[in-house]
């Protein structure tokens, strides 16, 4: 009795968390849109600074006269797989039994 109540409840107050907000007004508009602006300027100040120190960054690395080294080699094992064929099947792997023709398999 109590689980009928409770869901019609949860129901009625989901249907109102769906309700529509109102438009925002011309000044909200104005508001959010100068919100938006003065972010994207952040933002490209931010990427300019960015820049700026990375193109430092990679001067001052280049007049050092660092020099990258190749990375090191590895001896390469060959892999082994029955997958690939480079490996012998495991023992624990069953063998299909050989079968006759379909006419004489009982």
């Amino acid at each position: 009795m109590r689980k009928p109540i409770i869901l019609t409840i949860a129901l009625l107050l989901c249907g109102s968390a769906v309700a529509k907000l109102p438009p925002p007004t011309p000044e909200q508009q104005q508001a959010a849109a100068a919100k938006k602006a003065q972010a994207a300027a952040q933002a490209e100040k931010e990427k300019q600074q960015l820049t700026e120190t990375m193109d430092k960054i990679a001067a001052r690395w280049r007049a050092s006269g660092a020099k990258t080294q190749a990375p090191p080699t590895t001896n390469a094992v060959p892999v082994k797989s029955e997958k690939l064929g480079t490996a012998p099947p495991s023992a624990d792997v069953k063998q299909p039994e050989k079968q006759g023709p379909p006419d004489k398999i009982k």
